[in-house]
Order: C-alpha cells, then sequence, then structure tokens
C-alpha cells in the first residue's frame, strides 16, 4: 500500500498554526497573568519584520503587538521611511504581558525562543542566511526615555537605507542590437 504524501503546510498556514500554538502556551509562568498571548500580525511573507520585547498592557487587552502611545510611535517612524504597518511583519519576542510591565525574566524569554530568535545587535545589519534585520530600540524605550527618540529616527533611516539598498529592483536588461536590413543583406553573402 503506498504512503500517502505528505504535504509541507504553505507559510501563511504555517504562521496560522503558529499562531495557535502561542495562543495556547504555557511554558512558562506569564500564561496565568496574561489576558492573552499577543502572536505577531502581518504579511507573510514580510520583507520587514520589527519585533519588540513583551506586550504591555494595551497589546495584553487587544491581543495585539505594538498598540497604543508605542504603537502610534512606530507608525510615525514607519512612515517616515515610506512603510505601513502593511508592509511588515510585528512581533514581540515574548508572547505575554509581564506582570506590572516588568521586564522579561531569562526563563520567560527562554520559553518564547522557540517562536523566535534575535541577537541584541543594536542598530547593525545582521545576516542570518537570506534574511536581513536590525535590531533596534523598541518605541515604548522612546516614549520613557525621549533621548532615544532621535536615536530610533536615526535607525529608522538607516533601515531606510539597508531596505532601499537589499529591494532594490534588478537592473534592466541590456538592449539588445537590432540588425538593420543591410547588415541582414550582408549577412546573406
Amino acid at each position: 500500500m503506498p504512503k500517502p504524501e505528505s504535504k509541507s503546510l504553505s507559510a501563511p498556514q504555517e504562521l496560522l498554526r503558529l499562531h495557535d500554538t502561542i495562543r495556547s502556551c504555557k511554558n512558562c509562568g506569564l500564561h496565568a497573568t496574561r489576558t492573552q498571548a499577543v502572536p505577531g500580525v502581518g504579511p507573510c511573507p514580510a520583507n520587514v519584520m520589527i519585533v519588540g520585547e513583551a506586550p504591555g498592557f494595551n497589546e495584553d487587552r487587544q491581543g495585539e503587538p505594538f498598540v497604543g502611545a508605542a504603537g502610534k510611535l512606530l507608525d510615525t517612524l514607519l512612515a517616515r521611511i515610506a512603510l505601513s504597518r502593511l508592509d511588515v511583519y510585528i512581533t514581540n519576542v515574548l508572547k505575554c504581558r509581564p506582570p506590572m510591565n516588568r521586564d522579561p525574566m531569562p526563563n520567560e524569554a527562554e520559553a518564547c525562543s522557540p517562536y523566535l530568535s534575535i541577537s541584541r545587535l543594536h542598530g547593525s545589519l545582521v545576516m542570518q542566511g537570506e534574511i536581513a534585520y536590525v535590531p533596534l530600540y523598541h518605541p515604548a524605550a522612546a516614549l520613557h526615555n525621549g533621548s532615544l527618540v532621535a536615536d530610533l529616527e536615526h535607525d529608522f533611516d538607516r533601515v531606510k537605507k539597508y531596505l532601499d539598498r537589499f529591494l532594490a529592483p534588478p537592473p534592466p536588461p541590456e538592449p539588445v542590437p537590432v540588425p538593420t536590413q543591410e547588415a541582414e543583406q550582408l549577412n546573406l553573402l
């Protein structure tokens, strides 16, 4: 009897399955204090991915990353480089809000690591296979520390330069010379 063919899931199907897994996750104690888990949102595949640290109060209530004041700042920064939320995939390292918006504990980040791994090389272009990413400050950090706004704006300008370089359309093909009637007649001799 032949084996049934295994069907691999498309990227959007795989993402939906990941979202279901995240929503039912109990890998650490944060599941007991959250209102809901907060998976990422955005196009799949996406050329740009924004990764924050953890959901805050508004994200926990609405089930979507980067809403509230930090989300508005993110929207402004994206518009600054001619992007919108429709162009980027947005997620967090942690998928559940830590109580009282405290910093994530190492074991909590570790519990979420199967969902996402990220380097902490702030502002640097990091290549992982064919994926390029740039770790940046979370917009909420700039809301709490106004001196980071200029850094964040500078970082988004740098992201725009990277995008322009990596997403630039290929150069047009070289024109092919069309032989003239005289050249074609000479070839007949």
